[in-house]
């Protein structure tokens, strides 16, 4: 069960509301039943998950294959859970667009109220920050990310589902973190990364690019200004390779020396920490990382680290129409699954069962 990258074709079009509240509903009694029979650990390991997240799209009765799974996945579980939340220990923060900026306010706010405490909220925060820059900047693979929703428990555990758009290919590319695979922010943090399209990014979260991370520190805090800008004009006189999706003429000098002189005054000691400022986006990387490889000779990866099952039916009829009576079904059975489950355990069990066989 690895964490890993989805990529998805844009389509036009959304979840009717009569489906999206089936979705809802189908969501809570999930959720309810996993963290009830597993845990909160095990809930966050499955939505890390990309093929148990696209599966539990088919399920709900959504595309199989459209970018519009991860809006509606993540925001039918956010919204089946709603009040949910403390009795749980499972709290859901983001979502696409204006959402996404208010995920720190809102991991705040749910760790107050469950007392979580400001050093866990920090940490989480931090997560859900750095998880966001490391697949906007230190992994410049051409997908801009528009949509963030990060899901964490009381033990300070936490999974991503977060999603950039490509506007030129018109495919979108959801990327899964889970804390327990995350060692280093900044090498190799996904524990796999699963696409059927792949593409030629500046990698900088590969393990193969340690050198240069180290040296866009040094060359950000401690080389003279002049001496940058003349290695930018080498740069810029060089013949690029094939492979290089980049160009000097996406960076602007003047911005680029103003965050140049913020970096100092932080004086950040190592990569994670530079990634980490604010105002350090993908192209003062791309510069500080083309000057390293391609001046100072730091190897450089262009490595993309990139690499579904149908109950209800789908929204547009395909692979057929989303069977109402039986979707309520589910739900209803789902229901009574919760409410057995403290009472007979067994019982319970034996109707999960049955209601796995009706869809084998």
């Amino acid at each position: 069960m690895r964490t890993g990258v989805a990529n998805l074709p844009l389509h036009p079009g959304k979840a009717p509301r009569w489906l999206f509240q089936r979705m809802e509903q189908l969501a809570r009694e999930m959720a309810i039943i996993l963290v009830t029979e597993f845990g909160t650990t095990e809930f966050l390991r499955r939505i890390a998950d990309p093929y148990w997240f696209q599966a539990t799209g088919c399920v709900m009765g959504f595309d199989w294959h459209s970018s519009g799974v991860t809006t509606t996945v993540n925001a039918a579980f956010a919204e089946g859970i709603k009040g949910l939340e403390n009795e749980l220990g499972l709290y859901i923060a983001g979502g696409k667009g204006k959402r996404s900026r208010q995920t720190p306010a809102m991991i705040e706010s749910f760790a107050g109220e469950a007392g979580l405490g400001t050093s866990l909220a920090a940490d989480l925060v931090y997560a859900s920050r750095m998880s966001a820059k490391v697949d906007s900047a230190a992994l410049q693979d051409g997908y801009q990310i528009y949509q963030h929703t990060f899901y964490f428990d009381r033990s300070g555990n936490w999974a991503v589902v977060q999603q950039g758009m490509n506007e030129r290919t018109r495919y979108a590319r959801r990327y899964h973190w889970l804390s327990t695979e995350v060692s280093d922010f900044v090498d190799e943090p996904q524990a796999a990364i699963c696409s059927q399209v792949t593409t030629t990014p500046l990698n900088l979260v590969a393990h193969e690019s340690a050198e240069t991370r180290c040296m866009t520190v040094d060359i950000a805090c401690a080389q003279p200004v002049e001496s940058l800008l003349h290695d930018l004009d080498r740069v810029q006189s060089l013949d690029m390779p094939a492979r290089h999706e980049i160009t000097p003429v996406d960076f602007n000098r003047q911005r680029l020396m103003r965050i140049i002189s913020t970096i100092r005054e932080h004086r950040p000691e190592t990569f994670e920490r530079l990634l980490g400022l604010p105002g350090v986006g993908p192209r003062t990387i791309k510069a500080l990382a083309l000057v390293s490889e391609l001046v100072y000779g730091t190897k450089l990866s262009w490595r993309d680290p990139a690499r579904y099952s149908f109950a209800h039916g789908g929204k547009d009829g395909i692979p057929f129409p989303v069977d109402r009576p039986t979707y309520d079904q589910t739900i209803e059975t789902m229901r009574w699954l919760v409410g057995r489950m403290k009472l007979d355990r067994s019982e319970a069990q034996r109707k999960l069962k049955q209601l796995e066989l009706l869809f084998d």
